[in-house]
């Protein structure tokens, strides 16, 4: 999940120290929902990918796996920092806007995006570009979260802690909506691409209602927004450490917003 929106103040800066941890824990949690989707649509040895908006080094080296040394792994993204650490030749890194400007050159076999174009304003315009992309009989596969769906931090609130968490949750989204992320996105993800002519269109949803690793996420997260959550009279200070007190203890069951994965083919 990246920065693609730097005009408008994306609220998860990626140059935050609390980036990594947070990529790492959105790995753990959705890696295998997107390798499931990506084995099942039949990525093999020698085929070229699309890795858009990539945030993190976990998808484009799984791909890059799956595609072998005659295959072809492009990563981009506005701000490509997560690059450090991966071997040189693996995988071509572009630091590119996907709204604003054209597709890598080639056509692709897959391209892939997640956690993305929930936060790009111009999310038709980066829609057509990666249809536009995929070579006839190439593959997109699409994976947004939709907070609408289901917005709680905890489905069970069963107490104070609870009641806590959801209304920092409601802050959080709050601050997203202003910088023009659409909290409804994911459920329109099949449609969309029915109406760009994609064939073959399925979907599925998928979210974690108590993970280690949802807890990481949160509290990577709520120490990167605080000072936004505070500044708009969203939260206190003492709220926000009573609710890190609270996550870090372990008692909270903690859900993430449904990730849906839709995927479609170009004929």
């Amino acid at each position: 999940m990246a920065d693609h929106s730097a005009d408008r103040g994306y609220l998860l800066d990626n140059q935050q120290s609390q980036a990594g941890i947070r990529f790492d824990a959105l790995s753990e949690l959705f890696d295998p929902v997107t390798f499931r989707h990506i084995d099942e649509l039949g990525l093999a040895a020698g085929m070229r990918c699309w890795e858009v908006g990539a945030g993190g080094p976990s998808v484009p080296l799984g791909l890059a796996q799956r595609v072998g040394p005659t295959g072809t792994v492009v990563a981009t993204d506005i701000d490509v920092s997560w690059t450090r650490g991966i071997a040189d030749g693996v995988i071509e890194v572009l630091r590119h806007d996907v709204a604003a400007e054209p597709p890598p050159a080639g056509g692709f076999d897959l391209v892939h995006a997640r956690l993305v174009l929930v936060h790009v304003t111009d999310r038709a315009q980066a829609l057509r570009r990666m249809i536009q992309a995929l070579r006839p009989g190439g593959r997109l596969l699409l994976e947004d979260a939709d907070p609408g769906l289901q917005p709680l931090l905890c489905p069970d609130e069963s107490g104070p802690e609870q009641e806590l968490a959801n209304r920092l949750r409601s802050g959080f989204r709050t601050l997203m909506a202003a910088r023009g992320a659409d909290l409804a996105y994911g459920r329109t993800l099949p449609r969309l691409l029915r109406e760009a002519g994609l064939a073959d269109v399925r979907a599925d949803a998928y979210f974690p209602v108590t993970s280690p690793a949802c807890a990481v996420l949160e509290d990577a997260t709520v120490r990167q927004i605080r000072h936004q959550l505070v500044a708009a009279g969203l939260a206190t200070d003492e709220e926000i450490d009573r609710h890190l007190a609270n996550v870090s203890s372990g008692r909270l069951d903690l859900a993430t917003a449904p990730m849906v994965s839709a995927w479609g083919r170009r004929g």
